[in-house]
C-alpha cells in the first residue's frame, strides 16, 4: 500500500519539497528577526549613525521604536507572542472536558 501511495503522490513531490523549503527559510528569518545580539546591533547602528551625523535624532528614536515595536508585535500583526519551542517545566494549558450531559455548561453558566 506504501508504495502504491507513493506513486499516486509523486506529481506533488516537487510541492512539498518547496513547502519544507519554505517553512525552513521562515523559521530562520523568525529566528534571526528576534535574536537579541542583531537587535543590539541595530541598536547600536542607529546610535553610531546618528553620533556620527548621518541620521537625526529624531530618526534614530524612530528606527529605536521601529526595533521595539518588531519585538512586541510579532510579523503579521496576529497579536501573537513570537512562538518559542516548550522548554522543561512548560506544558501547554489543560483542554476542559465537557460531559455529555451537558454539566459542563450548566456549571460555567452558575460560575462554578
Amino acid at each position: 500500500m506504501d508504495i502504491l501511495w507513493a506513486l499516486l503522490t509523486l506529481p506533488y513531490a516537487p510541492v512539498r519539497g518547496l513547502t519544507s523549503v519554505v517553512k525552513v527559510i521562515a523559521r530562520e528569518a523568525e529566528t534571526r528577526q528576534y535574536n537579541p545580539v542583531n537587535i543590539r546591533h541595530e541598536l547600536e547602528e542607529l546610535d553610531r549613525a546618528a553620533a556620527a551625523g548621518d541620521i537625526t535624532p529624531e530618526e534614530r528614536d524612530r528606527g529605536q521604536q521601529q526595533v521595539l515595536d518588531r519585538l512586541t508585535t510579532p510579523a503579521g500583526g496576529t497579536g501573537r507572542t513570537p512562538s518559542r519551542p516548550a522548554g522543561p517545566g512548560r506544558r501547554p494549558p489543560p483542554a476542559r472536558r465537557r460531559s455529555t450531559d451537558g454539566r459542563a455548561d450548566q456549571d460555567r453558566r452558575r460560575g462554578r
